[in-house]
């Protein structure tokens, strides 16, 4: 096979069996994959993941690659937060979840987060002085957790702290939002 810009790069993506925005899920999944990197996919469940298409009407369902309990972050570059309301707000609830973001933060490895998916960030307390955008839902939420600024750009990549953190806003920000998770990766 052809040399890929990514070939030997690990990826994580973290989500719940329900409520994950189906493009933020799927087209970073195709597209790192494509570009040679192994991505795993990890469910706080074993349960089949359904995604959404706009938070409400039924996406595309796969199967995770495992599960949170079974994963260990040392084997990953780069952890990918995807949104969708329900799925984020679930994330980060789960304990396990956390500690997989909490892990990569003080590990120094890039978090790259779209949408929701900072919620996670907010929940673990590894966005204080940082630089993000998100849904602009979440304005409030994270700069009450202490990020320097909250952004609406359609992506920020900030790396003024402990590890390389890459924010975009919306499923219509993805190739900027990839360029930059990209870029990233490469760099880790």
């Amino acid at each position: 096979m052809a040399d890929r810009p990514l070939n030997g790069h690990r990826v994580l993506v973290l989500v719940t069996p329900y409520g994950v925005e189906q493009d933020e899920l799927l087209v970073p999944l195709e597209r790192l994959r494509a570009d040679g990197a192994d991505v795993t996919v990890a469910a706080t469940s074993a349960e089949p993941v359904r995604t959404l298409v706009g938070d409400k009407d039924p996406g595309r369902t796969i199967e995770p690659d495992t599960t949170v309990d079974a994963v260990d972050p040392a084997d990953h570059q780069l952890l990918l937060l995807p949104g969708g309301t329900l799925n984020a707000d679930q994330l980060r609830l789960d304990a396990t979840a956390l500690a997989l973001v909490k892990a990569f933060a003080s590990s120094g490895r890039p978090i790259a987060a779209i949408c929701h998916g900072p919620w996670a960030l907010v929940e673990a307390d590894v966005v204080r002085g940082r630089t993000l955008t998100s849904y602009p839902s979440l304005r409030t939420d994270i700069r009450n957790a202490g990020a320097a600024s909250w952004v609406d750009e359609s992506v920020v990549s900030d790396t003024t702290g402990d590890y390389p953190l890459v924010t975009s806003r919306t499923p219509g920000d993805l190739d900027d939002f990839l360029d930059a998770v990209n870029k990233a990766l490469v760099g880790s």
